[in-house]
Formats: structure tokens, sequence, C-alpha cells
């Protein structure tokens, strides 16, 4: 029988996993701040959140993990690790944004902004009306965030979620800040679950080049 679900995200700062049965919800979860460490820490949580649930790997259908923006690191072995797995296991990998993540950590009614603080005072956002996106995700300057929240909200409900989300405060006096450092376990595994399975596996999302590159893709470079 396989109708278990693994959830994860490494992109923000911590590495989350949630674990969902069909039928019975959110069974086990983990949630572990770190900046560095991703790789050695992501199997044994993997393990831990598994076996509090008293679930046996090989009941896994789906394995979900979020694809970025964020830690360039976090995002990659989140991605091979996933990956991976589920090819060992034979079943379905997806990937969703962190942005996404994010916005469904907060209610999902209203304007959301989801916001991670890039670099040069710029920010990762995604702007969603009633949970739904209304934009693609961009990395823009706080003004361009303005001019784009003025044109998506006019008024009712307003949320500024994620790690970028106070530095966004003063654009928005009437929205709500929610100052989350990475997605609610809950509501990763709610996105996850409602995935569409690609043609190809899931590939990071970055929004920009990164910073770090292997050593092949600096060959590549010249």
């Amino acid at each position: 029988m396989r109708d278990a679900i693994l959830s994860l995200d490494l992109c923000l700062g911590a590495c989350v996993v949630a674990l969902e049965v069909e039928g019975a919800g959110l069974v086990a979860q983990r949630q572990a701040p770190m900046e560095r460490g991703h790789q050695e820490r992501v199997a044994p949580l993997v393990r831990e959140t598994l076996a509090e649930a008293g679930v046996e790997i090989a009941r896994l259908r789906r394995i979900g993990v979020t694809t970025g923006p964020g830690s360039f690191t976090g995002l990659r072995v989140g991605l091979a690790f996933a990956r991976t797995l589920a090819m060992t296991l034979d079943c379905q990998c997806v990937g969703v944004s962190s942005l996404d993540a994010l916005a469904a950590s907060a209610p999902a009614t209203g304007v959301t902004v989801a916001a991670i603080p890039s670099r040069q005072d710029l920010m990762f956002v995604a702007f969603y009306a009633d949970g739904a996106p209304v934009s693609a995700p961009d990395q823009l300057a706080p003004p361009e965030i303005a001019a784009r929240l003025a044109e998506i909200w006019t008024g009712g409900r307003l949320t500024l979620v994620g790690p970028g989300a106070r530095a966004l405060a003063d654009l928005a006096p009437g929205g709500e800040a929610v100052d989350i450092a990475h997605p609610a376990a809950a509501a990763l595994a709610r996105i996850i679950a409602g995935a569409p399975v690609g043609r190809f596996p899931p590939k990071a999302l970055y929004l920009r080049a990164p910073d770090a590159r292997t050593l092949a893709e600096r060959g590549a470079l010249g």
C-alpha cells in the first residue's frame, strides 16, 4: 500500500520535513533551523519523521520539495535528495516554489505577498489573491513591489508573509506582517499533496543567476 507523502523544504534557513498519510492528514513533522549542514541532517530527519509516524519508507507514493528561490546550497541538497529518493522508490517527485509554500502558510483570503530577502535591497516576491497566484515570482526592489501592490490590492485583507515580511511593512501600512523564517509544515504538506506531476523531475528556481557555481559550471563559463 502506497498512501504516504513526504514533503521537504530546505530553501530558507531550516530543514522542514512533513509526512502526510491519505485519510489521516499530517501525521509527523520536523522543523530544524540551520544555515549549513543540510546534507548531513536531511536523511536523519526524514528517518525520525517516518519512525515517529510508524510509516515504512516503502509506503511513500509521492515526494515533494521546494525548488526555490532561497538558499543555493539548501535548495540543491533538497532537490538532489528528493529526486534520488523518488527514483530509488519509483514514486512521484514534485516541486513547488518556496514562495507558494510561504503563501500557503498565511490566511487564504484577501491579497497575500510572499517575500524572501535577496541581495542589494532586493526581494524575491510573489502575489496572491484568495490563495491563487496573480503574478509570476520575481526579484524586485521595494519601489517596484509597492507599484505592483498598488495594481493588485484595492482594499480588504492584506498579508505579508515570509522572512522579508517586516521589511515590506512600511509599503503597506494596512497589512499584517507574518514574519516566518520558513513555510509551516502543514501548509507545505498541503500544497505538495496537490501539486501536479511534471513530465520531468523538479528543478531549481533561482530567478537570477546563482552566486555559487559547481566546478563544471565554472569550466563551462570559461
